[in-house]
């Protein structure tokens, strides 16, 4: 989950001037990493070997 620190933090990492895009992309990234945390911290993970196999099946 986000936290108000988190955000001001990344807002504080912005160029003085930015769009309200670049805003929403920089959250949506935070978002993101936040969740691919808690699921690595949960186990719910998959194997190299398991992500290159259906890799793979994409190419056929």
């Amino acid at each position: 989950m986000l936290t108000k620190d988190k955000l001001n933090k990344t807002i504080q990492s912005l160029p003085d001037s930015f769009s309200i895009d670049q805003l929403i992309d920089q959250l949506i990234f935070m978002e993101k990493v936040e969740l691919g945390y808690q699921q690595s911290e949960e186990g719910k993970v998959i194997s190299n070997e398991d992500a290159k196999m259906i890799i793979d099946k994409w190419s056929k």
